[in-house]
């Protein structure tokens, strides 16, 4: 058995707090940012817009950081200010006139940032936050389950994050793409798909009414496997940019990109999904 001295030794082991160091930081921002999420995503479309549209105007702040420019200079504050519009013409417009806004920007930001490779790399911002701006929103304004769509997607998103951190930390093993971000193993992505799984039934026993189950883990998969997608596309372009985090906003994860990366690539194919199987009926069914 081992002795106290043993567990004092594991206790003060470097590599077990390296382990676990962020852990703390971790929970204190998701016990900020979580009740704020949930609250404007059940509060109603217009409150749930205006934090989208906070969010991606913060991503498209930090996409440009990454790029070594100074958001709030002209003409680089196109991007942040752009992409938070984007979300509210959602709103009210419309996903076309949103992805027509988009586009627009796109291409007048191309224009303006010097028709080069580094403006190419500057408008790719629209392409990589747009998409899951104009889906969320498009998503939680579909009438009668636009909250409980949005809420399946957020918490499988979620847990998907959440158990790929905890089984990749207490299992461990062969790395899951060592090329691109060294930290992440295949025990943590399955871990990751079955927390999905797991929580996107649970999402749906918790709204009611008749559930496919087989159809609803699946979707739930698909939707988390999107995600941890989403994570190693962000960790790569941090590669590309020669940076550890997007940014510092958000003490035990880095940035908002860093914290939404999952979102960027989830929520379309939620929305593709959605519109495979019609509106009005909920992604489970």
């Amino acid at each position: 058995m081992p002795t106290s001295t043993d567990r004092a030794a594991g206790a003060n082991d470097p590599k077990r707090g390296r382990r676990w160091g962020d852990l703390g930081k971790r929970i204190s921002s998701a016990a900020i940012l979580a009740p704020l999420a949930l609250a404007c995503l059940w509060l109603g479309k217009g409150p749930w817009a205006l934090l989208v549209a906070l969010g991606a105007a913060g991503c498209a702040a930090e996409w440009a950081g990454m790029n070594g420019d100074e958001p709030r200079r002209w003409p680089v504050i196109l991007l942040p200010v752009g992409m938070g519009a984007v979300p509210i013409v959602a709103m009210a417009a419309g996903a076309p006139a949103a992805l027509f806004l988009a586009a627009c920007l796109a291409a007048l930001g191309y224009v303006l940032f010097g028709r080069d490779r580094h403006a190419l790399w500057l408008v790719a911002g629209f392409v990589y936050v747009a998409p899951a701006a104009i889906a969320m929103v498009r998503l939680r304004h579909v009438p009668l389950v636009g909250r409980w769509d949005m809420l399946f997607l957020v918490l499988i998103i979620w847990s998907s994050d959440i158990g790929a951190y905890l089984v990749g930390r207490l299992v461990g093993g062969p790395k899951l793409a060592p090329q691109i971000s060294p930290g992440k193993t295949r025990s943590g992505a399955i871990g990751g798909l079955l927390a999905a799984g797991l929580v996107g039934y649970g999402v749906a026993l918790w709204a009611g009414g008749p559930i496919a189950v087989a159809h609803c883990v699946l979707i739930a998969v698909i939707l988390g496997a999107a995600s941890q997608i989403g994570d190693l596309l962000e960790s790569g372009l941090k590669r590309h940019f020669g940076v550890k985090d997007s940014g510092r906003s958000i003490p035990g994860h880095g940035g908002l990109l860093d914290r939404l990366d999952g979102m960027l690539t989830a929520a379309p194919v939620a929305a593709l999904v959605a519109a495979a199987i019609g509106e009005g009926v909920l992604l489970w069914q």
